[in-house]
């Protein structure tokens, strides 16, 4: 049984986007920006979601309880720049029915 919940994405001009993502399909933040076209195409993702380029950072700015960072998403991020002490890799963050309402902002690209 699919469902379907609604996320708030705030993209790199400040649109804020309500889109419905997927709880069955295992899918992440990043991907989920990459579906509805919230990034220009090659500014998101670009190591494919491997947590090893920080493209995908964005802040979450709603006080839902997400899992851990993983110790590869601690690393990339210390290495990453426009890091917010609300920070995670959009890639390393899957999607599950008790986010239903979360809102992020995807951070500045790196230039």
């Amino acid at each position: 049984m699919q469902q379907d919940i609604n996320i708030i994405i705030i993209d790199r001009e400040g649109k804020e986007h309500q889109v419905l993502a997927p709880t069955d399909m295992n899918m992440n933040f990043m991907e989920l920006v990459r579906s509805y076209e919230l990034a220009p195409e090659g500014t998101i993702g670009i190591c494919g979601g491997m947590a090893m380029c920080a493209s995908c950072q964005c802040y979450v700015e709603s006080d839902h309880k997400l899992p851990e960072k993983s110790d590869d998403e601690e690393a990339m991020l210390s290495e990453a720049f426009n890091v917010k002490e609300n920070s995670r890799l959009g890639c390393q963050v899957h999607i599950h029915p008790e986010m239903e309402g979360l809102r992020i902002t995807l951070a500045p690209a790196e230039e």
